[in-house]
């Protein structure tokens, strides 16, 4: 697979091209022992280890604020934050009283295992249940690096397109749940959420959709009740 593209045939890449690719290959190599070491890691702990992909805007830390809110002190939370420059959204879910690493990526627009290591050292993993890594706002790069987590999610609001899953595909195969988000906006945009959920379920017939929004509290119960099946897993570990 040539990263996060997809393409699976090279006999047309010149040499230099063949070279980039070959070093490229190299680091998601790299990447992925990294992962299995984070993953190892959050295994150890009793930690379920979420991360988070999907175009900036569609609702990231708002989601991870109403999380906390809703599961009520009953599962402890921390948050890895990604973000090109500034730490706004981990100073927001600091302000709610949810432990938040920032990582500011400077020109690189995602997060890679060794990012979510350096995280983890930054946060007391042995008192959470619930590790969230929010990727920077991108739905490319972050699909193409596994950082260990348990469960990828990807997230598709309401005021972006609904042909997202058949422009972006690799974000929704690797991913085990899609959150349609801001659910209350619904009615004043035209997302087909039915067109949506086929492109998507035509890529990964797998996946689970939830309708959720962050602002009304819908779909919150399934959300939170699908990460405690998932997190009963490895707690149980």
């Amino acid at each position: 697979m040539c990263g996060s593209c997809g393409c699976s045939e090279h006999d047309h890449l010149s040499s230099p091209e063949r070279t980039a690719l070959e070093v490229k290959e190299r680091i998601l190599s790299a990447n992925d022992r990294q992962a299995e070491v984070n993953r190892q890691l959050f295994n150890r702990a009793g930690v379920l280890a979420v991360n988070l992909i999907s175009s900036p805007g569609a609702g990231k830390t708002f989601l991870l604020e109403k999380t906390a809110e809703w599961t009520g002190g009953r599962l402890r939370i921390g948050v890895i934050e990604g973000d090109l420059e500034t730490d706004t959204d981990a100073e927001r879910l600091r302000s709610v009283g949810v432990p938040a690493y920032q990582i500011t990526t400077g020109q690189a627009c995602h997060l890679d295992a060794f990012m979510v290591y350096e995280g983890i050292q930054h946060l007391p993993l042995e008192d959470l249940d619930l590790l969230f890594i929010e990727n920077v706002g991108n739905l490319v790069c972050p699909a193409g690096y596994d950082l260990g987590a348990h469960l990828n999610v990807v997230l598709l609001s309401t005021t972006e397109g609904e042909d997202k899953p058949a422009k972006y595909p690799v974000a929704f195969r690797c991913a085990d749940m899609m959150l349609v988000t801001k659910w209350d906006l619904l009615p004043y945009t035209d997302f087909d959420f039915r067109k949506a959920a086929a492109l998507a379920l035509r890529v990964n017939p797998k996946l689970r959709i939830l309708k959720v929004s962050s602002k009304t509290g819908e779909g919150f119960p399934e959300w939170v009740s699908s990460l405690e099946e998932k997190g009963s897993e490895v707690w149980r570990g």
